[in-house]
C-alpha cells in the first residue's frame, strides 16, 4: 500500500463546493414542484379555539391547507434509535394543544415560495392560552432518563463522608444558555411520490438509512419503497440525524395532494422547532487530599426539555472517564418547559460537561497551589469509573505534555493579575478535551473500470466533515492508486447502508469497510496490485470488477472502553476599561487514533474550537418570558464569531493508531475538539482577571 492516511489530500469535494456544483436538499429541481409554508403557532402553552382558513385557501395559487381539522394520514414509527427515530414523539397537527411556540398549527401549499407565505399569513387562529411553563426556577423536574444505555444516576463510595475528610474542597454551580445549532443550510425537504406507495425524499440528514426506515414506517411502506437523496448537508451538528415534524408533515401532505412539495423553514422557524441545546444547569463538588489527590467527585446536572418529547443534555457522563475518585456520585434531572424540543448538538454532555469540570478543576488547583496541568496528571484515570473497563488507548498525558511545551505553559506566571501588555491583562488557561470513540456498521461496493478508476459508492454521507475524502484517500492506499483515480458517491439510500454521520462515527464505521471492500475487489480481479487487476478487466472483456465488503463493530467493547483525548491551552488578553476580552494564542493536541487526512482532521478540531468560542463568548438564547418565542431568529440576532475573533489555532495530533478499536485504528475527530474549550476561556480569564466566571456566555457585563 502507498502512505495517503495521514498525509494532507485536497477535499475531493472542494470545487463542486466552491463553484456552485454540489447540490444541497432545497436546490433539487422537480418538474411540477409547489411549495409549502408553515404556520405556527404564536403562543406557548394552550389550545386552538378556532381556526379560520377560508380567507388562505381563496388567495391566488393556493393549493391546499392542512390543520388539525384535516391532517394527512401518517402513522407513527417505533422511535427506536437503531432502526427508526423522529425527533418529537407527537405527530404534527395530531391534535388542538399548543406546547410552545413556533410549533407547527398548519401547512399551506402552493405554486410559488411567496404565494404559499402569504396565504399562510392571511390563515387566522383564536387561542385559548395557559400560562406557560418557561423560568427554570419555578419548572417541575423529573429523573433524567438513560441515553444510549448509560444511565443517569450512578454512585460509590461514600460522598458525603469523603467531603468531610477531604483537607480542600470545591463547591461551586456552572450554567450553560440555550445554543442554537445555526447551520449555513436551513432544514429543508423535497418529497416526491411516485402514486402513493413509492415515496423520494430530498432532505439533509445525517443517516440515510435510518431516514428511510423512518419514512417507511410512517408511510406504510418496505423500506425499498423509500429513496432518501443526500449528497451534501451544510452543517448537521446533531439537528438533522432524524426526520422533525415539518419533515414529516411535508411528506404526508405531498402524498395527499400526489405533488412534489418543498418546505425549508424560515430562520425564524428554524430557532423555535428544529432542535437546540438546552440551557443547564451544573453543581461540582470536589474534595482532595492536600497533595492533590481526588477522593471526591459529585456532579449532578439540570437541563431541559419540551413537553411533546423527552431530551437530556447528559452533562454528567464525561465524568467518569475523567478522573479517579474512590467517592464518585453523578445524578440528573429533566425540567419540563413550554420551549421547542432539544437534540443533540456537537459533543451533546460532553461539551457543558467538561465546561463544568474543567473549570471546577482549575478552581481546585488553585486551591491547591498546584499548577493546573500537574493536578490533571496526578488524578488521571486509567479506567471507566463507572463501568470499570480500561480504556483501549490513552494519550491524554502526551496531549498535556505536548501542549505544555508547545504553548510554553511552564513559563506560566503563578499569580493572577501578574501580567500585563499593551495596558491589558494577560491570562493563560487550560482544559481537558474527552469524547467516546463510537462505530457503527457498514457496507461499501467498490467498482473498477475499464478507465482505470475506482468507484466507491455507500449511503454514507459526508456534513462537510470530509468522508468524500477520507473514503477516497482509504481506496487509494488501499489499492495504490492516486486519489484522484478514485470517484465516491454518498448520500443515496440506493447504495450500501453507510452508517450515520453523527456522534464522530462516521470515519471509524466507513474506513474499515472501504478498506475491506477495495480487498475484495482485487481478489475478485485475481489480482495482487490494481495495475494486474485493470489488465485482467481488460482481458475479461467486462466493463468493470465489482465487490461488496462490511464491516462492524467488534466484541472489544466488552473488554475495553474507547475514548478519544485532548487538552486546549490559551491565552486571553481583558481590556478592563471597555470590558473587551480578545483570544491572542490557541493550541490544541489531540489523541484520536490513527489520523486519516491531517488536512481535514486539523480543519475538524479548529472548527470545533471556533465553535466552543461562540458558546464561551457569545451564543446564547432566550425565550420571551410572555410569548414565548425566542428572542433570536436570525444569523444576525445570533450571535457567533467571526474571522476578526479567531487567532491562529495551532493543532496536534498525537499517539498511535487504536487497533482495539477497529481494524484501521481510526477513532472519531468531528466533536471532541469543542470540549473543553470553553473551560479554558474561563481559566484563562481567572488568571489574568482574579474574576471566575461559572456561567456562559462570558460577556462584557461579566467581566466589569
Amino acid at each position: 500500500m502507498n502512505q495517503v492516511t495521514g498525509t494532507s489530500i485536497n477535499r475531493k469535494d472542494g470545487r463542486a463546493k466552491v463553484t456552485g456544483q454540489a447540490t444541497y436538499a432545497a436546490e433539487h429541481q422537480i418538474p411540477g414542484l409547489v411549495h409549502g409554508y408553515l404556520v405556527t403557532a404564536t403562543i406557548a402553552c394552550g389550545k386552538i379555539k378556532s381556526i379560520d382558513t377560508q380567507e388562505a385557501e381563496k388567495a391566488p395559487g393556493v393549493i391546499g391547507v392542512f390543520t388539525h381539522k384535516n391532517p394527512p394520514p401518517v402513522s407513527k414509527p417505533a422511535n427506536d434509535f437503531m432502526a427508526s427515530k423522529i425527533y418529537e414523539a407527537r405527530l404534527p397537527l395530531s391534535d388542538d394543544q399548543i406546547y410552545y411556540a413556533g410549533q407547527i398549527v398548519g401547512l399551506v401549499v402552493a405554486d410559488t415560495l411567496e404565494r404559499a407565505r402569504h396565504a399562510a399569513h392571511l390563515v387566522q387562529i383564536e387561542y385559548v392560552t395557559q400560562e406557560p411553563a418557561l423560568d427554570p426556577s419555578k419548572v417541575a423536574y423529573k429523573k433524567a432518563l438513560s441515553l444510549f444505555g448509560q444511565e443517569m444516576k450512578f454512585e460509590k463510595g461514600d460522598v458525603t463522608q469523603g467531603m468531610a475528610d477531604a483537607a480542600v474542597k470545591v463547591a461551586a454551580t456552572y450554567t450553560t444558555s440555550t445554543e442554537l445549532h445555526a447551520q449555513m443550510e436551513p432544514h429543508a425537504i423535497i418529497a416526491h411520490w411516485q402514486d402513493t406507495d413509492t415515496l423520494t425524499v430530498y432532505e439533509p440528514s445525517q443517516w440515510v438509512i435510518g431516514s428511510q426506515r423512518t419514512y417507511a414506517e410512517l408511510f406504510q411502506l418496505p423500506p425499498e419503497k423509500v429513496r432518501i437523496i443526500t449528497p451534501f448537508l451544510g452543517g448537521g451538528f446533531g439537528s438533522k440525524a432524524f426526520p422533525w415534524p415539518h419533515a414529516i408533515l411535508c411528506a404526508s401532505a405531498a402524498r395527499q395532494l400526489q405533488l412534489p412539495l418543498k418546505v425549508v423553514l424560515s430562520r425564524r422557524q428554524l430557532t423555535a422547532n428544529a432542535g437546540h441545546r438546552s440551557e443547564t444547569k451544573q453543581m461540582i463538588n470536589l474534595g482532595a487530599n492536600a497533595d492533590g489527590s481526588l477522593i471526591v467527585i459529585d456532579h449532578t446536572a439540570k437541563s431541559f426539555t419540551s413537553p411533546v418529547e423527552d431530551f437530556t443534555e447528559p452533562c454528567t457522563g464525561v465524568t467518569p472517564t475523567m478522573y479517579a475518585a474512590p467517592n464518585l456520585h453523578l445524578d440528573q434531572e429533566l425540567g419540563v418547559m413550554n420551549v421547542g424540543t432539544p437534540t443533540f448538538m456537537r459533543a451533546p454532555g460532553e461539551n457543558p460537561g467538561l465546561w463544568a469540570l474543567e473549570s471546577a478543576m482549575d478552581e481546585l488547583a488553585w486551591e491547591l497551589k498546584i499548577d493546573p496541568v500537574e493536578l490533571r496528571l496526578r488524578n488521571e484515570t486509567k479506567e471507566h469509573q463507572q463501568n470499570g473497563l480500561p480504556f483501549s488507548a490513552k494519550g491524554f498525558a502526551e496531549c498535556l505534555r505536548v501542549g505544555v511545551e508547545q504553548f510554553g505553559w511552564q513559563d506560566r506566571p503563578k499569580q493572577v493579575r501578574s501580567v500585563t501588555r499593551d495596558g491589558k491583562l494577560i491570562g493563560w488557561g487550560m482544559a481537558a478535551s474527552n469524547f467516546p470513540a463510537l462505530q457503527g456498521a457498514a457496507s461499501v461496493t467498490a467498482r473498477l473500470l475499464a478507465d482505470g478508476t475506482v468507484q466507491l459508492l455507500t449511503s454514507g454521507n459526508d456534513m462537510g466533515t470530509g468522508a468524500y475524502t477520507i473514503v477516497a484517500g482509504t481506496a487509494a492506499e488501499v489499492l495504490g492508486l492516486p486519489a484522484e483515480k478514485i470517484r465516491v458517491e454518498l448520500g443515496d439510500s440506493l447504495l450500501p447502508n453507510g452508517g450515520m454521520a453523527g456522534g464522530s462515527q462516521m470515519t471509524a464505521t466507513l474506513v474499515p469497510a472501504v478498506m475491506a471492500a477495495c480487498k475484495e475487489l482485487l481478489k475478485t480481479a485475481q489480482a495482487n496490485t490494481i495495475q494486474s487487476a485493470l489488465d485482467n478487466l481488460h482481458q475479461s472483456g467486462k466493463p468493470a470488477f465489482e465487490a461488496t465488503a462490511s464491516s462492524a463493530p467488534g466484541d472489544g467493547g466488552k473488554k475495553w472502553t474507547f475514548q478519544s483525548w485532548g487538552a486546549h491551552f490559551c491565552e486571553v488578553s481583558i481590556d478592563e476599561e471597555i470590558a473587551r476580552l480578545r483570544i491572542e494564542r490557541w493550541v490544541s493536541v489531540m489523541n484520536i487514533g490513527r489520523v486519516m487526512n491531517a488536512k481535514t482532521a486539523a480543519s475538524q478540531i479548529r472548527g470545533a474550537v471556533i465553535m466552543g468560542i461562540g458558546q464561551a463568548l457569545m451564543e446564547e438564547c432566550h425565550f420571551d418570558p410572555n410569548i414565548g418565542y425566542p428572542v433570536v431568529y436570525d444569523l444576525a440576532s445570533y450571535h457567533f464569531p467571526s474571522h476578526a475573533d479567531i487567532p491562529r489555532i495551532q493543532v496536534t495530533f498525537v499517539g498511535e493508531p487504536d487497533y482495539k478499536f477497529n481494524p484501521a485504528g481510526v477513532r472519531g475527530v468531528g466533536e471532541i475538539g469543542i470540549t473543553g474549550v470553553s473551560a479554558a476561556i474561563a481559566n484563562a480569564v481567572y488568571h489574568g482577571t482574579g474574576k471566575r466566571i461559572r456561567n456562559l456566555p462570558i460577556t462584557p457585563d461579566k467581566l466589569l
